[in-house]
Protein backbone atom coordinates (compact mmCIF):
# COMPACT_ATOMS: atom_id res chain seq x y z
CA UNK A 1 0.00 0.00 0.00
CA UNK A 2 1.41 3.44 -0.78
CA UNK A 3 0.14 6.71 0.28
CA UNK A 4 -0.02 9.33 -2.93
CA UNK A 5 0.66 13.23 -2.45
CA UNK A 6 -2.96 13.75 -3.62
CA UNK A 7 -4.74 12.28 -0.21
CA UNK A 8 -8.01 13.40 0.18
CA UNK A 9 -8.01 16.78 2.84
CA UNK A 10 -11.54 14.80 4.32
CA UNK A 11 -9.10 12.07 5.57
CA UNK A 12 -9.07 12.74 9.86
CA UNK A 13 -5.75 14.65 10.29
CA UNK A 14 -2.19 13.22 11.64
CA UNK A 15 -1.81 14.26 15.15
CA UNK A 16 1.68 15.11 16.12
CA UNK A 17 2.01 15.73 19.84
CA UNK A 18 5.00 17.45 20.65
CA UNK A 19 6.17 16.77 24.66
CA UNK A 20 6.94 19.06 27.07
CA UNK A 21 8.30 21.95 24.99
CA UNK A 22 8.67 23.98 28.36
CA UNK A 23 11.16 22.08 29.89
CA UNK A 24 12.96 19.09 26.77
CA UNK A 25 13.76 21.81 23.46
CA UNK A 26 17.47 21.90 22.90
CA UNK A 27 19.69 22.24 20.13
CA UNK A 28 17.10 22.86 17.57
CA UNK A 29 14.56 19.30 18.48
CA UNK A 30 11.50 21.67 17.91
CA UNK A 31 12.30 21.31 14.31
CA UNK A 32 10.90 17.26 14.32
CA UNK A 33 8.09 18.66 14.70
CA UNK A 34 8.06 20.82 11.77
CA UNK A 35 9.95 18.37 9.30
CA UNK A 36 6.99 15.92 10.24
CA UNK A 37 4.04 18.31 9.78
CA UNK A 38 6.11 19.11 5.76
CA UNK A 39 6.25 16.25 5.05
CA UNK A 40 2.85 14.80 5.68
CA UNK A 41 1.44 18.44 3.92
CA UNK A 42 3.09 17.64 1.49
CA UNK A 43 1.40 14.33 0.99
CA UNK A 44 -1.63 16.19 0.79
CA UNK A 45 -2.11 15.07 4.96
CA UNK A 46 -3.87 17.16 7.09
CA UNK A 47 -1.98 18.11 10.61
CA UNK A 48 -3.24 18.70 13.81
CA UNK A 49 -0.16 20.12 15.95
CA UNK A 50 -0.47 19.67 19.74
CA UNK A 51 2.09 21.51 22.01
CA UNK A 52 1.57 19.89 25.68
CA UNK A 53 3.62 21.79 28.08
CA UNK A 54 4.71 20.00 31.63
CA UNK A 55 1.66 21.26 33.67
CA UNK A 56 -0.36 19.72 31.03
CA UNK A 57 -1.73 16.30 30.57
CA UNK A 58 -0.48 14.14 27.82
CA UNK A 59 -3.46 13.35 25.62
CA UNK A 60 -3.47 9.75 24.37
CA UNK A 61 -5.15 10.36 20.66
CA UNK A 62 -1.98 11.06 18.91
CA UNK A 63 -0.50 9.80 16.04
CA UNK A 64 3.09 10.41 16.64
CA UNK A 65 5.06 12.19 20.12
CA UNK A 66 8.33 13.42 19.91
CA UNK A 67 10.10 14.44 23.06
CA UNK A 68 13.40 16.34 22.80
CA UNK A 69 16.24 16.92 24.53
CA UNK A 70 17.03 18.99 27.96
CA UNK A 71 18.90 20.07 31.23
CA UNK A 72 19.95 17.72 33.64
CA UNK A 73 17.08 19.43 36.02
CA UNK A 74 14.56 19.78 33.61
CA UNK A 75 14.65 16.35 32.42
CA UNK A 76 14.35 14.83 35.89
CA UNK A 77 11.09 17.40 36.04
CA UNK A 78 9.61 15.77 32.44
CA UNK A 79 10.36 11.61 33.88
CA UNK A 80 8.52 13.17 37.81
CA UNK A 81 5.77 14.61 35.19
CA UNK A 82 5.61 12.28 32.93
CA UNK A 83 5.55 8.99 35.36
CA UNK A 84 2.63 10.80 37.05
CA UNK A 85 0.44 11.45 33.93
CA UNK A 86 0.80 8.22 32.35
CA UNK A 87 -0.61 9.68 28.97
CA UNK A 88 2.66 8.88 27.15
CA UNK A 89 3.37 5.70 28.00
CA UNK A 90 -0.40 4.74 27.25
CA UNK A 91 -0.46 6.45 24.03
CA UNK A 92 2.51 4.27 23.00
CA UNK A 93 1.21 0.92 24.50
CA UNK A 94 -1.79 1.79 22.24
CA UNK A 95 0.04 2.15 19.08
CA UNK A 96 1.49 5.52 18.68
CA UNK A 97 4.25 6.54 16.94
CA UNK A 98 7.32 7.88 19.45
CA UNK A 99 10.72 9.82 18.86
CA UNK A 100 12.85 10.55 21.23
CA UNK A 101 15.86 12.57 21.76
CA UNK A 102 19.21 12.74 23.96
CA UNK A 103 17.59 13.39 27.42
CA UNK A 104 14.15 12.23 25.90
CA UNK A 105 15.80 9.02 24.84
CA UNK A 106 16.98 8.41 28.24
CA UNK A 107 13.62 8.82 29.97
CA UNK A 108 11.66 6.62 27.62
CA UNK A 109 14.41 3.37 28.84
CA UNK A 110 13.71 1.97 32.59
CA UNK A 111 16.33 4.43 33.86
CA UNK A 112 18.50 7.44 34.38
CA UNK A 113 21.05 9.64 36.17
CA UNK A 114 19.47 12.57 37.26
CA UNK A 115 20.89 15.94 38.48
CA UNK A 116 21.08 14.71 42.12
CA UNK A 117 23.54 11.95 40.98
CA UNK A 118 20.35 9.74 42.00
CA UNK A 119 19.54 6.70 39.41
CA UNK A 120 15.46 8.04 38.25
CA UNK A 121 13.07 5.78 37.01
CA UNK A 122 12.41 6.11 33.78
CA UNK A 123 8.71 5.15 31.83
CA UNK A 124 10.51 1.51 30.15
CA UNK A 125 9.28 1.97 26.95
CA UNK A 126 13.17 1.21 25.36
CA UNK A 127 14.73 -1.77 27.16
CA UNK A 128 17.68 0.64 27.77
CA UNK A 129 19.06 1.73 30.83
CA UNK A 130 21.33 5.10 30.71
CA UNK A 131 24.12 5.71 33.53
CA UNK A 132 26.61 8.82 33.97
CA UNK A 133 29.90 8.82 32.22
CA UNK A 134 33.52 9.44 33.63
CA UNK A 135 34.90 9.66 30.22
CA UNK A 136 35.15 12.72 27.53
CA UNK A 137 31.65 14.51 27.06
CA UNK A 138 30.25 13.08 23.96
CA UNK A 139 30.10 16.00 21.70
CA UNK A 140 30.32 16.80 17.76
CA UNK A 141 28.75 15.45 14.53
CA UNK A 142 27.94 11.52 14.40
CA UNK A 143 27.62 9.18 10.95
CA UNK A 144 26.16 6.07 11.39
CA UNK A 145 24.94 3.24 9.36
CA UNK A 146 20.65 2.91 9.94
CA UNK A 147 19.54 -0.57 11.71
CA UNK A 148 19.75 -2.49 8.26
CA UNK A 149 15.78 -3.25 8.37
CA UNK A 150 15.32 0.51 8.78
CA UNK A 151 16.43 0.76 4.90
CA UNK A 152 17.86 4.24 5.74
CA UNK A 153 21.06 5.89 4.14
CA UNK A 154 23.58 6.72 6.78
CA UNK A 155 22.58 8.72 10.09
CA UNK A 156 23.68 12.44 10.50
CA UNK A 157 23.06 14.57 13.10
CA UNK A 158 25.38 16.58 16.25
CA UNK A 159 25.86 14.94 19.79
CA UNK A 160 26.63 16.72 22.91
CA UNK A 161 26.21 14.43 26.04
CA UNK A 162 27.49 12.68 29.12
CA UNK A 163 25.55 10.06 29.66
CA UNK A 164 26.13 6.49 28.22
CA UNK A 165 23.28 4.02 27.21
CA UNK A 166 23.34 0.49 27.36
CA UNK A 167 20.86 -1.59 25.60
CA UNK A 168 19.00 -4.61 27.05
CA UNK A 169 17.75 -7.64 24.50
CA UNK A 170 14.54 -5.81 23.62
CA UNK A 171 16.11 -3.19 21.25
CA UNK A 172 18.30 -2.98 18.16
CA UNK A 173 20.35 -0.27 17.66
CA UNK A 174 19.41 2.88 15.12
CA UNK A 175 22.50 2.83 13.52
CA UNK A 176 26.11 1.35 14.09
CA UNK A 177 28.60 4.48 14.41
CA UNK A 178 31.24 5.33 11.79
CA UNK A 179 31.78 8.59 13.29
CA UNK A 180 31.37 10.51 16.37
CA UNK A 181 30.05 8.26 20.14
CA UNK A 182 27.09 7.09 19.75
CA UNK A 183 25.98 5.77 23.02
CA UNK A 184 29.38 6.51 24.61
CA UNK A 185 31.86 3.90 26.60
CA UNK A 186 33.01 2.66 23.02
CA UNK A 187 29.40 1.07 22.25
CA UNK A 188 30.00 1.55 18.57
CA UNK A 189 26.06 2.03 18.71
CA UNK A 190 23.46 4.85 18.50
CA UNK A 191 20.05 5.05 19.55
CA UNK A 192 17.98 2.13 20.07
CA UNK A 193 14.87 1.33 18.28
CA UNK A 194 11.89 -1.77 19.41
CA UNK A 195 8.45 -1.48 17.29
CA UNK A 196 7.54 1.85 16.75
CA UNK A 197 9.77 3.69 20.04
CA UNK A 198 12.75 5.12 18.41
CA UNK A 199 15.76 7.00 20.80
CA UNK A 200 18.62 8.60 19.56
CA UNK A 201 21.29 11.40 20.56
CA UNK A 202 21.19 12.96 17.32
CA UNK A 203 20.56 16.45 17.43
CA UNK A 204 20.29 18.54 13.96
CA UNK A 205 17.79 18.28 13.96
CA UNK A 206 17.27 14.67 13.59
CA UNK A 207 15.02 14.56 11.03
CA UNK A 208 15.64 17.80 9.33
CA UNK A 209 19.57 15.71 8.65
CA UNK A 210 17.33 12.54 7.95
CA UNK A 211 14.43 13.13 6.31
CA UNK A 212 13.83 9.61 5.45
CA UNK A 213 13.82 8.71 9.03
CA UNK A 214 10.33 11.17 9.20
CA UNK A 215 9.08 8.91 6.54
CA UNK A 216 9.37 5.93 8.77
CA UNK A 217 7.72 7.47 11.73
CA UNK A 218 4.80 8.72 8.89
CA UNK A 219 4.44 5.05 7.14
CA UNK A 220 4.49 3.53 10.78
CA UNK A 221 1.92 6.10 11.82
CA UNK A 222 -0.22 5.23 8.58
CA UNK A 223 0.45 2.09 8.73
CA UNK A 224 1.29 1.97 4.89
CA UNK A 225 4.27 0.20 3.21
CA UNK A 226 5.06 3.38 0.84
CA UNK A 227 5.05 7.15 0.54
CA UNK A 228 5.05 9.21 -2.66
CA UNK A 229 8.40 10.77 -3.56
CA UNK A 230 8.80 14.39 -2.37
CA UNK A 231 11.38 17.17 -3.12
CA UNK A 232 14.17 16.52 -0.56
CA UNK A 233 16.27 18.57 -2.44
CA UNK A 234 17.32 21.45 0.50
CA UNK A 235 17.62 18.54 2.96
CA UNK A 236 20.46 16.37 0.79
CA UNK A 237 21.91 19.87 0.52
CA UNK A 238 22.50 19.59 4.34
CA UNK A 239 23.06 16.08 4.36
CA UNK A 240 25.51 16.50 1.91
CA UNK A 241 27.38 19.48 3.79
CA UNK A 242 27.64 17.73 7.16
CA UNK A 243 28.45 14.25 6.09
CA UNK A 244 31.57 16.05 3.64
CA UNK A 245 32.13 18.34 7.13
CA UNK A 246 32.98 14.96 9.35
CA UNK A 247 35.69 14.22 7.09
CA UNK A 248 37.38 17.24 7.15
CA UNK A 249 40.78 17.90 9.17
CA UNK A 250 39.81 20.14 12.06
Amino acid sequence: MSLSGSASSSESALRVVWVYPDLLSTYGDRGNMLVVERRALQRGVRVERVEVRSDQPVPVSGDIYLIGGGEDRPQRLAAERLRADRGLVRAAHGGAVVLSVCAGFQILGHEFVNDLGEREAGLGLLDVVSVRGTGQRCVGDVLADADESLGLPVLTGFENHQGVTRLGSGVRPLGHVRAGFGNGENSGVEGAWQGDIFGTYLHGPVLARNPLLADVLLKRAWNVADLAPVDDRWYEELRSERIAAVGRPS
